[in-house]
């Protein structure tokens, strides 16, 4: 199942990561081990942020993927089921307005 982690860093972790020399390969490493489909670094409400694109086949597997960067960065990690337009398509929502309309 593909799950978007929207993964939020907290300034101070982060400041000490940088100043220290360790947070590009703290991401490399995690990034490495996870092997998602993409990702993309950004800015949410005013902090650093990263957006990743994963393939979840077991939930069992969800703590594998954040504890990473709970452990290196103390960061908020969220998680969301994404769909494909074809994902989408196999959802039935014509039957579904159908049966529940």
């Amino acid at each position: 199942m593909r799950m978007l982690m929207n993964i939020t860093f907290p300034h101070g972790e982060f400041n000490a990561a940088v100043k220290n020399g360790t947070a590009g390969r703290k991401i490399r490493m995690i990034l490495e081990d996870a092997r998602p489909e993409a990702v993309y670094f950004t800015e949410q409400h005013g902090q650093r942020n990263a957006v990743v694109i994963i393939n979840v086949d077991d939930v069992s597997k969800i703590p594998a993927f954040a504890e990473p960067w709970f452990l290196n960065f103390n960061a908020n990690v969220e998680f969301r089921i994404a769909m494909t337009p074809a994902d989408l398509e196999k959802a039935g929502l014509e039957e579904l307005g159908k049966r529940w309309s």
